[in-house]
């Protein structure tokens, strides 16, 4: 789950990172409540989860809060990149003497994690990884070691951070280990941190991912979740247990293991182009345990999205033999009733599948077609839906 900044940054002062005081409104007005609070120039920034806010107009500088009212009416409702602001941070205003980048992230590519800095942060670092590679400092992390004040300044020391600011960044980057570990995050972003004229480190932006996966020792940061701005189809799915990502296409999509669905993702798409560029509606992984239940859930999910127009389920069996799975088909049918209108090709193999298939031939579902072969299944399924 990313974070908004603001939620990122009440995480950093949560556990002592140093901050800039400010809150979020949701309308002009609330903006220049919280401007009179804060007093003096103060920044107005969208609250989207996607870079380039600055470059669209995203962030703007407010000497008054009659300004800062007139420049969150401006930002409010800006569409940036597909996101649309609803929200706006305001922020104290700080001067800028030298601007720094810094991260911890999860390194999938080597099992471990990774520290990033660079002494010229303020740019999107890829830009400096891919014209400046030298100034940016990659350091491993041992998962069992972690950061301490010593790993901390060999980080420093590695990203050349200037003598009269290192044990202030030292110490911010211990501080953000803290939050990286306690929050159970894949990533922690700092851009910029900054030192001040005063010489201050501060973090004046930050970005969070939370691993949802430990989400049942974090019920806390349920709270931390835009009820506002999610999908209503993902929201549902969580609800149900179900693994499932929305996409733009017509082909839903259910399987059994996330390697199988990605894998028939790549096969929707590719028989799509014969059929009017038909592609993918979404993601959906039921599994290991593919009971009625559990079908009958994927199905009321993937048929309550108006732009899927056939369904396509592919399921290798292996613990869960084929004659379950066509069993729990058969059952979801009957459960959804009439709520299922839309055609389904399934494609079985694996353990037990003769089995499976004699139980779809009997039920003989008016909506239901079996393929014996995935590419052939994917070619039908977009056939129908382009068809509809």
């Amino acid at each position: 789950m990313d974070l908004y900044e603001y939620q990122a940054k009440e995480l950093f002062a949560s556990h002592g990172v140093p901050t800039l005081p400010g809150a979020v409104a949701t309308d002009p007005q609330g903006a220049k409540a919280v401007a009179e609070e804060l007093g003096g120039p103060v920044v107005i920034k969208a609250q989207v989860k996607t870079g380039g806010r600055g470059k669209a107009g995203g962030v703007k500088l407010a000497e008054s809060a009659d300004e800062a009212q007139t420049k969150a009416e401006a930002i409010l409702g800006l569409d940036i990149k597909g996101h649309i602001t609803n929200k706006v941070l305001v922020t104290s205003a700080s001067d800028i003497a030298e601007e720094y980048y810094f991260s911890f992230l999860l390194d999938r590519a080597n099992r471990n994690f990774l520290a990033m800095a660079s002494v010229e942060g303020g740019m999107e670092i890829e830009e400096v990884a891919a014209t400046k590679p030298e100034a940016l400092a990659k350091i491993a992390i041992d998962p069992i070691e972690g950061v301490d004040q010593d790993k901390a300044k060999e980080i420093v020391s590695a990203a050349k951070f200037p003598a009269e600011v290192a044990d202030q960044v030292a110490d911010v980057i211990v501080k953000l280990w803290e939050t990286f570990v306690a929050e159970d995050a894949t990533l922690v972003e700092v851009n910029p941190l900054v030192k001040d004229p005063e010489g201050k480190v501060i973090a004046l932006d930050g970005k969070v991912t939370l691993d949802e996966n430990a989400s049942f020792r974090q019920a806390k940061q349920e709270e931390l979740v835009d009820k506002a701005a999610e999908n209503p189809l993902e929201a549902k799915a969580k609800e149900k247990g179900l693994n499932y990502v929305k996409l733009d296409g017509e082909v839903g999509i259910i399987g059994n293991g996330a390697g199988l669905v990605m894998s028939t993702l790549d096969v929707v798409a590719y028989a799509g182009e014969n059929h009017g560029n038909v592609k993918p509606a979404n993601f959906l992984d039921i599994g290991g345990g593919a009971s009625a239940e559990v079908m009958a859930a994927g199905l009321d999910v993937i048929l309550g999205d108006q732009d899927v127009k056939s369904v396509f389920v592919n399921v290798f069996g292996g613990i869960t033999a084929c004659d379950a799975v066509a069993n729990g088909i058969v059952q979801a049918l009957k459960i959804l009733g009439d709520e299922a209108t839309k055609p389904l090709i399934v494609r079985l193999d694996g353990n037990n599948v003769d089995e499976g298939r004699r139980i779809l031939a009997e039920a003989n579902h008016p909506l239901v077609t079996v393929v014996d072969t995935m590419d052939g299944a994917a070619d039908k399924a977009a056939e129908l839906a382009a068809g509809a």
